[in-house]
């Protein structure tokens, strides 16, 4: 395993906890530009996240309606009732963001696809970076202030649904994320920024409960006043 890799995975709580453990649950609260650009602004409303760690498998809770929630894999979304009954389903919901750009509406379907791809590689960041088919190397360091941040370039594998097949995540003198670069393709292919921080312990796992994605210009660097997406999570569990 590489060598940076192995030393974020043990900073982040490591391997071994990681093994014992299959899902997490937290509180989300989630806003920014995106979503208003894709014509489904976000209500400051506090959600349950819930995902499974060795397999990409999402759901969030209330979703449409207080008795609805998701069901993501990557090859199927649903929104369903608590009960089990099916709202709305998708099957291959990646084929429905052909063609789009930053302004195409999304619908509830689209959003719950984004929704689950994207807390499940949060929450499962940098441990994902192991799981079969992702290969990972090392790039150049990131220059944020007076740190160097240290970064790892992933390329995922098709089974597994994320913003871009490549992405970049930096990490500081600690060995914490502090930064994970992407495009996000089901949105016309945007470049995003993520910074995270306020990290928290949580059942053994290290990982920041704050998340906020601008977009990137061309010289890599973030557009300070334009943040697409902002997450915050709190009452965490691994189990």
């Amino acid at each position: 395993m590489n060598e940076l890799l192995t030393a974020a995975i043990e900073a982040h709580g490591g391997s071994a906890r990681w093994r014992e453990l299959t899902r997490a649950r937290a509180t989300l609260v989630s806003g920014g530009r995106l979503f208003a650009a894709k014509g489904l602004p976000q209500d400051p409303e506090p959600r349950e996240m819930t995902v499974l760690l060795h397999e990409e498998h999402a759901s969030v809770r209330p979703f449409g309606a207080p008795d609805q929630k998701t069901d993501f894999t990557p090859g199927r979304v649903s929104i369903d009732k608590v009960d089990g009954r099916v709202v709305a389903a998708r099957e291959n919901p990646r084929s429905s963001f052909t063609g789009h750009t930053l302004s195409t509406p999304w619908d509830l379907l689209d959003r719950a696809y984004f929704n689950g791809y994207a807390l499940w590689t949060y929450l499962t960041t940098p441990f994902l970076l192991v799981m079969p088919g992702f290969t990972v190397s090392e790039i150049e360091p990131w220059q944020e202030g007076d740190e160097l941040w240290r970064g790892l370039r992933a390329a995922f594998p098709p089974g597994i649904a994320s913003h871009s097949t490549h992405q970049d995540f930096y990490f500081g003198p600690d060995h914490l994320l502090r930064r994970h670069d992407y495009h996000v393709d089901v949105a016309g292919g945007f470049a995003a920024a993520q910074y995270v921080y306020d990290y928290v312990e949580a059942d053994g796992i290290v990982l920041p409960t704050k998340r906020r994605a601008h977009s990137r210009d061309a010289t890599g660097r973030p557009v300070p006043d334009d943040v697409m997406v902002s997450i915050d999570l709190s009452d965490i569990h691994f189990s």
